[in-house]
């Protein structure tokens, strides 16, 4: 087993009980500074998940379904009464569920958490809303735990000793657990597999260099960052043995949606005979979608281009393309992996087979 660090970084914590605060690790301030934000009431959630403060998939829906518990909280300081503060909690569930596009987790979290005060009567208060819902968002949390853990495993599995090109971060940071593409990076090197890491830089706030690479020389793993520009270079030397990154919606179809930049590297590891995985929990699935045609990508503002991390960078008029991600066709992805394990060939079938309605797993 390789020798590495215990430190393995949290995203997001609750604090206190259920009239608590939701404490987000700022990762717009990593790697120089470890700053924790308290979020007391839900517009602050929102403004971090918006800011990619908190981000990743897994962990803003874990953050939308603390932030329904902040807006239960918001309810009990303003001594709201029970058909007020249910309302208050419906409204404010409304504007987390939209806070980002294109993660299909974030809603469903939200809207997992809300159907757990469905069934309470209508005389509930605000501190009973609090209870179920912190109850509700706990359960999401450790689920992902496990999840990341399954992940992690059957990742671990298809990777070989070598070169590992990722893209992004798909760890700790961005779930509530060990990850899942980055899951099955560390779980492979705690397995004692020889491998060095390639994480791309990523664009535009550097989430491969700044966030990656800095989960992964917490723990000792070798990594090198490259420019996003390098990755077909660096394949086309040989170096690369296996690709492997997360998504924040995956079609009926297989097609993956995630961080801009990542159907490039499927193009090129396919030009290269590099195997090209995608690792993602089964809450990324969203079956109501027939094709990545129909999955919105997120454009973001144009300054996080032209003046990246506040410095500038292009000349004052110059416009900017900044989509938040693009969609990489099933056709191009080796295999998906899941907690409930590898979905290859990645066709309708074989993801049909595996998950249940709405792109959930059957129970």
């Amino acid at each position: 087993m390789n020798s590495h660090s215990s430190t393995i970084p949290v995203s997001l914590r609750w604090v206190g009980d259920a009239a608590g605060h939701l404490d987000i690790l700022d990762q717009t301030r990593l790697p120089a500074h470890l700053e924790w934000r308290a979020c007391h009431d839900v517009d602050a959630v929102v403004e971090a998940i918006k800011s990619l403060r908190v981000r990743g998939a897994p962990a803003i829906g874990i953050a939308g379904a603390y932030g329904l518990v902040v807006a239960a909280a918001e309810a009990i300081r303003d001594g709201l009464a029970s058909d007020a503060a249910r309302a208050h909690v419906l409204a404010r569930g409304e504007l987390l569920a939209c806070a980002r596009p294109t993660a299909v987790n974030l809603r469903w979290a939200v809207e997992r958490a809300l159907g757990t005060i469905t069934p309470l009567p209508p005389t509930a208060s605000a501190r009973d809303l609090a209870v179920a819902l912190l109850a509700a968002a706990r359960a999401i949390h450790d689920e992902d735990r496990e999840l990341c853990a399954a992940i992690g495993r059957h990742g671990a599995a298809l990777l070989p000793d070598g070169g590992i090109l990722t893209h992004c971060n798909t760890g700790a940071l961005a779930t509530g657990g060990a990850g899942t593409a980055l899951a099955a990076i560390t779980t492979a090197w705690e397995q004692g597999r020889k491998i060095h890491v390639f994480a791309d830089e990523t664009r535009p706030l550097f989430q491969g260099a700044r966030l990656t690479a800095w989960e992964l020389v917490q723990r000792g793993i070798p990594v090198t960052v490259l420019v996003d520009a390098a990755a077909g270079h660096l394949l086309s030397t040989g170096r690369v043995q296996a690709c492997i990154v997360g998504a924040d919606r995956i079609t009926a179809a297989g097609d993956a949606a995630n961080k801009i930049g990542t159907y490039a590297i499927a193009v090129l590891a396919r030009a290269h005979g590099v195997p090209f995985y995608v690792a993602a929990p089964s809450s990324t699935f969203d079956l109501s979608i027939e094709s990545g045609a129909d999955i919105p990508i997120e454009e973001r503002a144009a300054a996080e281009v032209l003046a990246p991390l506040g410095v500038a960078a292009a000349p004052s008029g110059a416009a900017a393309f900044n989509p938040a991600f693009d969609v990489t066709p099933a056709s191009l992805i080796t295999a998906l992996v899941t907690e409930h394990g590898v979905i290859q060939p990645v066709t309708r079938d074989r993801i049909a087979a595996v998950l249940g309605p709405g792109g959930r797993v059957t129970p």
